[in-house]
């Protein structure tokens, strides 16, 4: 992400890389370690984005929106909402009401389970890092950190929610709003993402 954005001008196409991680904690740039309780043997990796302290890893759809914002004539507050905006569309395509939440960026259900978080960068008018939707993972890995710096913070899967645990579907029903939301033309380059 980074060589890319470093790389990119002007005539740069946008990307939105669809990934799934093998487990990791990662601490944004505004994370304290602190909120790192008790990683045991998952691996804690100081990265660049915004932001405090989450887990990724299997069952979770994580989405790097590489995003030319100057041109889209896109600021940070609405590629943020976009992305919120976007898991609250799939969300409901599978009859799950999710919504944001002032002040804590990413997407809650009701109960205040965190089901989505979002950590970004932007450098030189260029977003990368992005979104991370619990679609059907392993949830234990939170308990040994702060969820984003909060104590006990409740996270949940789209599966615990009622939906699929699919990634590939999720992935494939998630584009298209990513897409709608940021202003971009869908279309998978090589195969469709290998996930789940």
């Amino acid at each position: 992400m980074q060589r890319f954005t470093d790389a990119r001008d002007a005539g740069t196409t946008d990307e939105l890389w669809l990934v799934e991680h093998d487990p990791v904690f990662t601490l944004g740039q505004a994370g304290r370690p602190e909120h790192v309780l008790a990683p045991g043997d998952i691996p804690v990796v100081p990265v660049d984005r915004g932001g405090q302290v989450t887990y990724h890893g299997p069952g979770q759809l994580v989405a790097y929106p590489l995003i030319d914002l100057r041109r889209r004539g896109i600021g940070v507050k609405a590629l943020v909402e976009g992305i919120e905006q976007a898991v609250i569309d799939t969300c409901a395509g599978f009859d799950i009401a999710v919504f944001r939440k002032a002040g804590a960026p990413g997407v809650y259900t009701a109960e205040d389970a965190k089901i989505a978080a979002i950590g970004l960068r932007v450098r030189r008018g260029c977003s990368f890092h992005g979104l991370a939707f619990n679609v059907a993972m392993d949830l234990e890995p939170y308990s040994r950190i702060n969820p984003c710096g909060y104590a006990g913070q409740p996270v949940t899967t789209l599966l615990d929610c009622g939906g699929p645990s699919d990634l590939r579907l999720v992935a494939e029903r998630l584009v298209p709003h990513l897409a709608r939301q940021l202003g971009l033309a869908a279309e998978w380059h090589d195969d469709p993402p290998a996930l789940g």
